[in-house]
Protein backbone atom coordinates (compact mmCIF):
# COMPACT_ATOMS: atom_id res chain seq x y z
CA UNK A 1 0.00 0.00 0.00
CA UNK A 2 1.13 3.46 -1.30
CA UNK A 3 0.16 6.60 0.80
CA UNK A 4 1.00 10.46 0.55
CA UNK A 5 1.15 11.81 4.41
CA UNK A 6 0.75 15.62 4.35
CA UNK A 7 2.44 17.99 6.43
CA UNK A 8 0.70 20.85 9.13
CA UNK A 9 0.85 24.84 9.51
CA UNK A 10 0.10 25.94 13.02
CA UNK A 11 -2.35 28.95 12.84
CA UNK A 12 -1.53 30.45 15.78
CA UNK A 13 0.29 28.86 18.38
CA UNK A 14 0.00 29.62 22.46
CA UNK A 15 2.40 28.36 25.24
CA UNK A 16 0.28 28.70 27.84
CA UNK A 17 2.43 27.43 30.87
CA UNK A 18 5.02 24.82 31.58
CA UNK A 19 4.12 21.42 33.43
CA UNK A 20 5.38 19.43 36.31
CA UNK A 21 6.73 16.94 33.39
CA UNK A 22 9.50 19.40 31.93
CA UNK A 23 6.69 19.58 28.76
CA UNK A 24 4.11 22.70 28.03
CA UNK A 25 1.06 23.75 27.69
CA UNK A 26 -0.06 25.07 24.63
CA UNK A 27 -2.82 26.17 22.40
CA UNK A 28 -3.05 25.69 18.82
CA UNK A 29 -4.69 25.28 15.64
CA UNK A 30 -3.50 22.52 13.04
CA UNK A 31 -3.94 22.78 9.62
CA UNK A 32 -3.07 20.23 7.19
CA UNK A 33 -1.67 21.05 3.80
CA UNK A 34 -1.29 18.66 0.59
CA UNK A 35 2.92 19.17 0.52
CA UNK A 36 3.54 14.91 1.00
CA UNK A 37 6.02 12.44 1.37
CA UNK A 38 5.24 9.02 -0.04
CA UNK A 39 5.01 5.68 2.63
CA UNK A 40 4.97 2.40 0.84
CA UNK A 41 4.28 -0.72 3.42
CA UNK A 42 3.67 -4.00 2.05
CA UNK A 43 3.91 -7.48 3.82
CA UNK A 44 7.10 -9.03 3.08
CA UNK A 45 8.70 -12.14 4.17
CA UNK A 46 11.77 -10.63 5.99
CA UNK A 47 11.95 -6.86 7.87
CA UNK A 48 13.03 -3.71 5.46
CA UNK A 49 13.06 -0.23 5.65
CA UNK A 50 14.76 2.14 3.20
CA UNK A 51 14.23 5.70 2.33
CA UNK A 52 15.13 7.88 -0.43
CA UNK A 53 15.04 11.86 -1.03
CA UNK A 54 16.02 14.14 1.29
CA UNK A 55 18.37 12.96 3.84
CA UNK A 56 16.80 12.00 7.47
CA UNK A 57 19.29 12.64 10.04
CA UNK A 58 19.25 10.11 12.95
CA UNK A 59 20.15 6.39 13.89
CA UNK A 60 18.17 4.45 11.82
CA UNK A 61 16.55 3.00 14.74
CA UNK A 62 14.92 6.13 16.26
CA UNK A 63 13.02 6.77 12.87
CA UNK A 64 9.24 7.34 13.79
CA UNK A 65 7.75 4.68 11.12
CA UNK A 66 10.05 1.91 12.85
CA UNK A 67 9.18 2.97 15.84
CA UNK A 68 5.15 3.07 14.95
CA UNK A 69 5.78 -0.70 13.87
CA UNK A 70 7.65 -1.87 17.14
CA UNK A 71 4.73 -0.31 19.11
CA UNK A 72 2.08 -1.91 17.19
CA UNK A 73 4.33 -5.26 17.10
CA UNK A 74 4.05 -4.97 21.46
CA UNK A 75 0.95 -5.94 20.92
CA UNK A 76 -0.16 -7.38 18.21
CA UNK A 77 1.10 -10.41 15.84
CA UNK A 78 2.71 -8.64 13.11
CA UNK A 79 4.34 -10.19 10.65
CA UNK A 80 7.65 -8.37 8.64
CA UNK A 81 7.00 -5.72 6.25
CA UNK A 82 8.98 -3.68 3.50
CA UNK A 83 8.50 -0.32 4.08
CA UNK A 84 10.32 2.62 2.18
CA UNK A 85 9.71 6.18 2.60
CA UNK A 86 10.35 9.05 -0.01
CA UNK A 87 11.02 11.97 2.09
CA UNK A 88 9.89 15.19 0.29
CA UNK A 89 8.64 17.27 3.21
CA UNK A 90 11.53 19.13 4.78
CA UNK A 91 12.59 17.96 7.79
CA UNK A 92 12.80 20.51 11.41
CA UNK A 93 10.61 22.93 9.54
CA UNK A 94 8.01 22.97 12.11
CA UNK A 95 5.32 21.10 8.95
CA UNK A 96 5.56 17.70 11.88
CA UNK A 97 6.62 15.79 8.64
CA UNK A 98 8.34 12.98 10.38
CA UNK A 99 4.81 13.00 12.75
CA UNK A 100 2.81 12.61 9.79
CA UNK A 101 4.96 10.02 8.30
CA UNK A 102 4.72 7.49 11.95
CA UNK A 103 0.80 8.39 12.02
CA UNK A 104 0.39 6.87 8.60
CA UNK A 105 2.25 4.13 9.19
CA UNK A 106 0.48 3.22 12.30
CA UNK A 107 -3.08 3.60 9.95
CA UNK A 108 -1.25 1.66 7.17
CA UNK A 109 -0.42 -1.52 9.53
CA UNK A 110 -4.03 -1.01 10.80
CA UNK A 111 -5.37 -1.45 7.49
CA UNK A 112 -3.53 -4.09 5.58
CA UNK A 113 -3.37 -5.91 8.60
CA UNK A 114 -7.16 -5.79 9.83
CA UNK A 115 -5.88 -4.58 13.38
CA UNK A 116 -9.25 -2.92 14.02
CA UNK A 117 -8.15 -0.11 15.88
CA UNK A 118 -10.21 3.15 16.24
CA UNK A 119 -9.32 6.61 15.12
CA UNK A 120 -8.78 7.33 19.16
CA UNK A 121 -6.98 4.18 19.53
CA UNK A 122 -4.44 5.30 16.79
CA UNK A 123 -4.76 8.15 17.98
CA UNK A 124 -3.49 7.35 21.67
CA UNK A 125 -0.27 4.96 20.22
CA UNK A 126 0.35 8.49 17.80
CA UNK A 127 0.48 10.38 20.92
CA UNK A 128 3.75 8.17 22.20
CA UNK A 129 5.68 8.68 19.24
CA UNK A 130 5.25 12.95 19.29
CA UNK A 131 3.36 15.57 20.44
CA UNK A 132 1.93 16.12 17.34
CA UNK A 133 1.65 12.29 15.69
CA UNK A 134 -2.05 12.85 16.51
CA UNK A 135 -2.99 15.09 14.55
CA UNK A 136 -2.13 13.15 11.61
CA UNK A 137 -4.05 10.44 12.43
CA UNK A 138 -7.25 12.51 10.96
CA UNK A 139 -8.05 14.04 7.70
CA UNK A 140 -9.15 17.76 9.28
CA UNK A 141 -8.61 20.79 11.13
CA UNK A 142 -8.15 20.32 14.76
CA UNK A 143 -7.07 22.26 17.85
CA UNK A 144 -4.62 21.29 19.97
CA UNK A 145 -3.83 21.68 22.99
CA UNK A 146 -2.39 19.79 26.21
CA UNK A 147 1.01 19.06 24.22
CA UNK A 148 -0.82 19.15 21.14
CA UNK A 149 -2.15 15.32 21.66
CA UNK A 150 -5.85 16.69 23.44
CA UNK A 151 -7.57 17.18 19.85
CA UNK A 152 -10.79 18.58 18.98
CA UNK A 153 -12.21 19.43 15.60
CA UNK A 154 -12.35 22.88 14.33
CA UNK A 155 -14.85 24.58 11.55
CA UNK A 156 -12.34 26.18 9.52
CA UNK A 157 -11.88 26.00 5.73
CA UNK A 158 -8.94 27.80 3.51
CA UNK A 159 -10.10 26.51 0.72
CA UNK A 160 -9.73 28.12 -2.46
CA UNK A 161 -6.97 30.29 -0.49
CA UNK A 162 -3.39 30.48 -2.02
CA UNK A 163 -0.26 29.49 0.27
CA UNK A 164 3.21 30.00 0.11
CA UNK A 165 5.54 28.29 2.55
CA UNK A 166 9.10 29.22 2.61
CA UNK A 167 11.56 27.60 4.15
CA UNK A 168 15.38 28.90 4.47
CA UNK A 169 18.44 27.22 5.16
CA UNK A 170 18.43 27.34 8.80
CA UNK A 171 17.60 24.90 11.77
CA UNK A 172 15.76 26.34 14.43
CA UNK A 173 16.31 24.06 17.87
CA UNK A 174 13.01 22.62 19.28
CA UNK A 175 14.65 23.09 23.00
CA UNK A 176 15.59 26.90 22.38
CA UNK A 177 13.15 28.13 21.25
CA UNK A 178 10.54 26.99 23.65
CA UNK A 179 13.66 28.02 26.62
CA UNK A 180 13.67 31.76 24.61
CA UNK A 181 9.65 31.77 25.31
CA UNK A 182 7.25 33.36 28.18
CA UNK A 183 4.70 30.74 29.11
CA UNK A 184 1.39 33.13 29.59
CA UNK A 185 -2.54 32.21 29.18
CA UNK A 186 -3.66 35.11 26.46
CA UNK A 187 -6.26 37.61 26.83
CA UNK A 188 -8.46 36.26 23.66
CA UNK A 189 -8.77 32.55 23.07
CA UNK A 190 -7.30 30.86 19.99
CA UNK A 191 -11.00 29.67 19.51
CA UNK A 192 -12.45 33.02 19.55
CA UNK A 193 -9.56 34.31 17.03
CA UNK A 194 -10.10 31.25 14.47
CA UNK A 195 -13.88 32.12 14.50
CA UNK A 196 -12.99 35.65 12.78
CA UNK A 197 -12.62 36.62 9.25
CA UNK A 198 -9.08 35.96 7.74
CA UNK A 199 -8.04 39.64 7.90
CA UNK A 200 -8.68 39.89 11.23
CA UNK A 201 -5.90 37.23 11.93
CA UNK A 202 -2.78 39.29 10.98
CA UNK A 203 -3.26 41.58 14.23
CA UNK A 204 -4.71 38.82 16.64
CA UNK A 205 -3.14 35.46 15.94
CA UNK A 206 0.21 35.29 16.89
CA UNK A 207 3.09 32.39 17.41
CA UNK A 208 4.32 32.96 20.10
CA UNK A 209 7.64 31.33 19.57
CA UNK A 210 8.29 34.42 16.52
CA UNK A 211 9.66 36.40 19.35
CA UNK A 212 12.87 34.96 20.09
CA UNK A 213 12.82 32.90 17.25
CA UNK A 214 13.14 35.87 15.33
CA UNK A 215 16.15 37.70 17.48
CA UNK A 216 18.27 34.50 16.54
CA UNK A 217 17.13 34.33 12.91
CA UNK A 218 16.39 37.54 11.78
CA UNK A 219 15.90 36.09 7.74
CA UNK A 220 12.63 34.50 9.27
CA UNK A 221 10.90 38.19 10.21
CA UNK A 222 12.55 38.94 6.62
CA UNK A 223 10.51 36.25 5.12
CA UNK A 224 7.32 36.96 7.01
CA UNK A 225 7.55 40.66 5.58
CA UNK A 226 8.05 39.68 2.54
CA UNK A 227 5.00 37.42 2.45
CA UNK A 228 2.92 40.63 3.61
CA UNK A 229 4.79 42.84 1.21
CA UNK A 230 2.97 40.73 -1.49
CA UNK A 231 -0.10 40.92 -0.11
CA UNK A 232 -1.07 38.11 1.85
CA UNK A 233 -3.23 37.81 3.92
CA UNK A 234 -1.80 36.39 7.23
CA UNK A 235 1.61 35.34 7.82
CA UNK A 236 3.72 33.52 10.51
CA UNK A 237 6.17 30.63 11.40
CA UNK A 238 4.54 27.20 11.55
CA UNK A 239 5.54 25.31 14.88
CA UNK A 240 8.93 26.27 16.43
CA UNK A 241 10.10 27.19 12.48
CA UNK A 242 12.26 27.29 10.20
CA UNK A 243 9.12 27.50 8.02
CA UNK A 244 7.14 30.78 7.57
CA UNK A 245 4.03 30.89 5.50
CA UNK A 246 1.49 33.03 3.78
CA UNK A 247 -1.80 32.87 2.99
CA UNK A 248 -3.39 35.07 0.30
CA UNK A 249 -6.58 35.69 -2.02
CA UNK A 250 -4.84 34.45 -5.46
CA UNK A 251 -1.83 33.14 -6.63
CA UNK A 252 1.51 35.07 -6.07
CA UNK A 253 5.39 34.44 -6.71
CA UNK A 254 7.52 34.50 -4.43
CA UNK A 255 10.38 34.47 -6.60
CA UNK A 256 13.76 32.34 -7.46
CA UNK A 257 15.54 32.71 -4.17
CA UNK A 258 19.19 31.50 -3.02
CA UNK A 259 18.92 29.28 -0.41
CA UNK A 260 15.55 28.70 0.22
CA UNK A 261 12.65 26.03 -0.26
CA UNK A 262 9.17 27.31 -1.09
CA UNK A 263 5.75 25.20 -2.03
CA UNK A 264 2.81 26.94 -2.84
CA UNK A 265 -0.36 25.75 -4.18
CA UNK A 266 -4.35 26.60 -4.18
CA UNK A 267 -5.78 24.97 -1.16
Amino acid sequence: MVVFPPCKINLGLNILRKRADGYHDIETCFYPIPWTDMLEIIPSSDFSFSSSGNLIEGKPEDNLCLRAYGLLKEDFDLPPVSMHLHKIIPTGAGLGGGSSDAAHTLRILNQIFNLQLSATQLSAYASRLGSDCPFFVYDQPMMGRGRGELLSPVNLSLTGKFLILVKPEVHVSTAAAYAGVSAQVPAISLDQIIAQPLPAWKDLLQNDFEKSVFQTHPELAVVKTTLYALGARYASMSGSGSTVFGIFDQPVEFGNRAHFTCWSATL
